[in-house]
């Protein structure tokens, strides 16, 4: 291991076990706990790791219907249409985007008449010209995390 790789090799082995202790990330790395945490700290103040969550299965929580929801917005109400997005619950992930739409949210619902109320909810806005909305109906792949390359600092 060389210090050279160290944030890289750190942040890939936080994606493989984001509940790894300093003492086991020295360890798997060959390096002191010092510089483990010292390493840790300076990416967390960079913005390089934003914070630490458990990756949820949803499903196993109740929350087995998931949506794509695409939306065309008036003029430019785009801001405070993805900022009410935001305040969701049931929004996991909200995109500004290119192409015939110019908002796409992925939301989770414990059923069907919780989606149906969102879709509702979302179709009085006056600032939301239209909406197309997707069932997912198996999802492949979700979450997924990727090793990297980090830029050392």
């Amino acid at each position: 291991m060389t210090y050279e790789t160290l944030d890289t090799d750190l942040v890939n082995a936080l994606l493989n076990n984001g509940r790894s202790s300093l003492r086991n990330l020295a360890e798997e790395l060959d390096v002191s706990v010092t510089t483990v945490s010292n390493h840790l700290s300076d990416l967390e103040e960079a913005g390089a790791i934003d914070g630490y969550t458990p990756i949820l299965n949803y499903d196993a929580l109740g929350y087995d219907v998931t949506t794509v929801i695409q939306l065309k917005v008036e003029g430019t109400a785009l801001p405070e249409v993805t900022e009410k997005l935001q305040q969701y619950e049931q929004m996991v992930s909200v995109y500004e985007v290119t192409g015939d739409h110019d908002i796409i949210a992925i939301a989770k619902f414990t059923d069907t008449d919780q989606m149906n109320d969102q879709i509702k909810t979302l179709l009085t806005d006056p600032d939301i010209d239209e909406s197309n909305t997707s069932v997912v109906l198996n999802s492949v792949t979700e979450g997924k995390q990727f090793e990297l390359e980090v830029e050392e600092q």
